[in-house]
Parts: structure tokens; C-alpha cells; sequence
């Protein structure tokens, strides 16, 4: 199985940001992070595409998994490495 492309919507001083960057980035997983600090753009894309106006917001394939807890729930409950296609 083949890695799953992942794009986390961020901003700079977040504290949920850093903790699902770090496990991603633990987990040894390249992402691609959207950074919505100043970019009005690309915050309302966020919204839009999440229905969510919180970060972070994360995408691991199709899949949009939700916030930090949520990717937290996926790996205290063994699912994460499966999405990851790990």
C-alpha cells in the first residue's frame, strides 16, 4: 500500500497544530501544511472544504479525519498507521 497524501490546515501558535505535526512527523510521514495565519483565501477554503472553523484540520487521503483529537483517537485506537498506509 502506497502512502496517503496529507495536507494539515495550521496556523503558527496552535497548540493542537504542533501536537499533530509531531506525530505525523513521528510517525515518519511527509505532509503538506496549508498555513491560514494571514491568508483569508485559504482559511475560507479550509472552512468550506471542512465545514470546520477550528485548526488543525487534516486531510489523509480523501479522508478527512478532523482535528488533532480526532488523529489522536485514530492512533490510541491502532487505525492510524492503516489510513497512513503504513
Amino acid at each position: 500500500m502506497q502512502p496517503q497524501q496529507i495536507v494539515i490546515y495550521t496556523t503558527r501558535f496552535c497548540p493542537y497544530c504542533v501536537r499533530a505535526k509531531s506525530l505525523l512527523s513521528h510517525k515518519g510521514v511527509e505532509f503538506k501544511e496549508i498555513s491560514v495565519d494571514s491568508d483569508r483565501q485559504l482559511r475560507e477554503e479550509m472552512m468550506r472544504l471542512s465545514k470546520q472553523t477550528t485548526v488543525p484540520q487534516i486531510w489523509i487521503g480523501d479522508t478527512h479525519v478532523g482535528g488533532c483529537d480526532e488523529l489522536m483517537g485514530l492512533e490510541f485506537n491502532g487505525q492510524l498507521d492503516g489510513l497512513l498506509g503504513l
